[in-house]
């Protein structure tokens, strides 16, 4: 659902952040220490592999891509399943195949596994890869099976390029939801479907407009949901309790609802397809 700026706020003037404030976030915490020997596990176990398959979320095909499949391209056949077709915008699917190939990566394929949409093309292209290297011919290739797949856990890059980078390997739960904080995840969300002018929320959780501030929009969805929770505040009489709305609850639904799609697809690496600056500013 694309609308109008001027059209969705109660102002005559709409004006989205175009900057999402940052305060000293440590990155590295997000990554969690498990990964680092499944790093090193995946390293060891490529050498017995003919054809390196790397699966990433298409709503983010550009960012936070693991680099150790970077330094293998030269050496194996390679190709990028980008999954969750059905939640992108792939409205610059070929901006994005040229910058992919720009990197070196000529076999893409966009798959949607949950409707078996492209996932059978996968195996012939894997095939037709394997058969034009000369690892295929060595002594330890599979015959019974004539392919067998070897799965590794998913695993993020040991250092995460930027905040934002962070963020966006976040919304699509790649990493842990109370490692980066969920209002603050939702906070980027938001940031980001105003800036791309994707409004699917307003209409989902039948708001009066678009918003730029979370705390209101968070407060909205809290209540439409039932959302509230008590919090005693003290005051000159004593302790009184308060209704207020569940901030938090209303983030995790906000988060989920686009995970499951609703709010529309989204390209969150858009700002980099049209060539924009980081989003992400450190007060």
């Amino acid at each position: 659902m694309t609308l109008a700026p001027r059209a969705l706020c109660s102002t005559a003037q709409a004006a989205w952040r175009e900057n999402f404030l940052l305060s000293g976030r440590d990155v590295a915490r997000w990554f969690p220490g498990h990964m680092a020997k499944g790093l090193k596990k995946m390293k060891s176990s490529l050498k017995l592999v003919d054809c390196i398959i790397e699966v990433h979320d298409a709503r983010i095909p550009l960012s936070g891509r693991n680099p150790l499949f970077q330094e293998t391209l030269g050496l194996k056949p390679h190709l990028l399943v980008l999954n969750k077709m059905d939640l992108a915008d792939l409205t610059e699917q070929q901006k994005i195949m040229q910058r992919l190939e720009g990197e070196g990566l000529k076999n893409v394929i966009f798959t949607n596994c949950l409707k078996d949409e492209n996932v059978k093309q996968i195996i012939p292209m894997v095939t037709e890869l394997m058969g034009s290297s000369p690892r295929y011919h060595r002594g330890e290739v599979s015959e019974r099976p004539l392919m067998f797949l070897l799965d590794t856990p998913g695993v993020l890059a040991p250092r995460i390029e930027s905040v934002e980078t962070g963020l966006k390997l976040a919304l699509c739960g790649t990493v842990l939801d109370h490692l980066v904080g969920e209002e603050t995840m939702a906070d980027y969300l938001l940031f980001t479907l105003n800036r791309h002018q994707r409004f699917g929320y307003v209409q989902h959780y039948g708001l009066g407009s678009a918003c730029d501030s979370i705390d209101r929009v968070l407060k909205s969805v809290a209540v439409k949901l039932g959302k509230t929770q008590k919090v005693k505040v003290l005051t000159g009489t004593g302790d009184v309790n308060v209704v207020q709305p569940d901030y938090p609850a209303a983030a995790r639904d906000f988060l989920h609802t686009f995970r499951r799609g609703l709010l529309g697809p989204v390209m969150l690496d858009l700002d980099i397809l049209r060539g924009h600056p980081p989003a992400e500013t450190v007060p």
